[in-house]
């Protein structure tokens, strides 16, 4: 039998980025060949991979790319189980390379990039991502990605640390006010630029709401549906880009902002790490033994 040696470990550590015990088993199952470890070692952490795809992944970061010209942009979500592994290096790497390949490519779904080459020659995204997850221990998924092209307007991108990105598609105005108003987005949270973009349903339901809460106060009909007409537009002014006072300078609304520039916003995505997902409650404590036993 081919003697395992510290080198060969080390050697093997390097390539694969796992730990020394599970090396030196691999290495001894494959009697010292180190490229029959690697395959084996990629097989078994595929099946870890398929285990851990049902756990809840909220944490994560968010990544932006924009193209030398500035005409093209991509947002995409990586999400991870714990704030832990995302802060890991390997994990930050590949959230990049994800951002870049989603830019290059053009990709419309997040199925369609992770059947994405990761590098020309290399393994899928789909293929990276399984791998990456047995390396860590935790699942990690691409959740979501949006793409940005323009002719005739500009790109405007933002990130607010890992965990909040936007980007503004607009026309005319300078680089600041592009800025501001994807600073102003990553705030205020709008749901759309203006009135006429909130969905009906969303409008109908809220009006249902407003008028339940009114017809309770007992006042005869006219005045509620003027207290109905009232907290509507309110409602409007909170969730419409357009409606919202800008932050920088609440006296102004963003439309008003926005005229006083020449400019308008023709669309917009705001991607925050998690939002919708119901994350499940676990102390720290379990948090910290769920990475050591997944190691």
């Amino acid at each position: 039998m081919t003697k395992i040696t510290a080198a060969m470990v080390k050697e093997l550590r390097q390539r694969t980025g796992s730990g020394m015990m599970e090396c030196k088993k691999a290495l001894t199952e494959a009697g010292g060949d180190i490229e029959a470890a690697i395959e084996q070692m990629r097989k078994s952490g595929l099946a870890k991979a398929d285990k851990k795809a049902g756990r809840t992944a909220a944490e994560g970061k968010i990544a932006i790319k924009v193209s030398d010209d500035g005409k093209r942009a991509a947002i995409v979500e990586v999400n991870s189980e714990t704030d832990f592994v995302a802060k890991n290096e390997d994990f930050l790497a590949f959230v990049d390379k994800v951002a870049q390949r989603a830019l290059e490519t053009g990709a419309a779904t997040v199925e369609e990039l992770l059947a994405t080459p990761i590098d020309e020659g290399g393994p899928t995204i789909e293929e990276a991502r399984r791998e990456l997850v047995a390396k860590l221990g935790e699942n990690i998924n691409i959740r979501r990605l949006m793409q940005f092209a323009t002719d005739t307007g500009k790109l405007a991108c933002y990130l607010h640390g890992a965990r909040i990105g936007v980007v503004v598609e607009y026309e005319n105005g300078s680089e600041q006010l592009g800025k501001d108003i994807a600073m102003h987005i990553a705030a205020s949270k709008p749901v759309c630029v203006a009135e006429q973009d909130v969905p009906p349903e969303t409008l109908e339901k809220e009006k249902e709401i407003f008028a339940a809460q009114a017809e309770s106060s007992g006042k005869p009909a006219e005045i509620i549906e003027k207290m109905v007409e009232g907290r509507l537009r309110k409602f409007l002014k909170e969730i419409t880009l357009l409606g919202q006072p800008f932050v920088k300078d609440p006296d102004l609304s963003v439309e008003q902002l926005l005229k006083k520039e020449g400019a308008t916003v023709i669309r917009f995505v705001r991607f925050e790490v998690g939002e919708g997902i119901e994350k499940e409650e676990a102390d720290f404590a379990e948090e910290v033994m769920a990475q050591v036993r997944g190691q």
